[in-house]
């Protein structure tokens, strides 16, 4: 398992990115009619983006990608296990997030944003 690093290179080209993402994204609310006010505010922050984005490398990285998404899944489909696999997978993220607020601090706003639903007392 490797550790997260993050160069300042590399955050502004993840910025980059993500920027494209989201104008997409509002572009594609306005054209089917959403009222632009809305789409801008609906539509999740550039940095809430590469959060996301740095977030999935990690499980990737450390094969935990497949086993996080069924997690979701699970929890997700109500069973009777569905708490387990919510509170295993909050868990995950949320020191996948720990580490991406300690090696990139201009994205801690945005790290507490995507922390905020986490289940994880």
């Amino acid at each position: 398992m490797s550790a997260l690093h993050l160069t300042t290179e590399r955050l502004v080209q993840l910025r980059s990115d993500a920027r494209l993402e989201r104008e997409t994204i509002m572009e594609h609310l306005v054209r089917d009619g959403e009222d632009p006010a809305a789409a801008y505010a609906e539509t999740p922050e550039v940095d809430d983006f590469v959060v996301r984005a740095l977030r999935d490398e990690m499980l990737e990285d450390r094969g935990l990608l497949a086993e996080f998404g069924l997690a979701r899944l699970a929890a997700r489909a109500g069973g009777s296990d569905a708490e387990i696999h919510q509170r295993n997978a909050d868990r995950v993220e949320f020191e996948l997030l720990r580490e991406i607020a300690a090696s990139a601090p201009p994205l801690t706003v945005a790290v507490w944003r995507a922390g905020q639903e986490l289940q994880v007392h």
